[in-house]
């Protein structure tokens, strides 16, 4: 996920995005205990698409 359209989005969109992406790891993390998950990476990935969402709506937090 790109920063610009991160960036872009509203501050509720970003609520939902968040949302979104934790649901996606739980599932990543009970295919994991579950010995299903074939591409380990996905769970970084997501982890840092979290963080990405997270400090951006930190910014947009303050800018109001």
């Amino acid at each position: 996920m790109k920063t610009n359209d991160l960036r872009a989005m509203s501050y509720q969109g970003l609520n939902k995005e968040l949302l979104v992406l934790l649901k996606v790891q739980f599932g990543l993390r009970m295919q994991k205990g579950t010995q299903q998950l074939v591409n380990t990476n996905q769970i970084r990935v997501v982890r840092r698409d979290i963080a990405r969402v997270k400090t951006i709506i930190s910014q947009k937090s303050k800018e109001l």
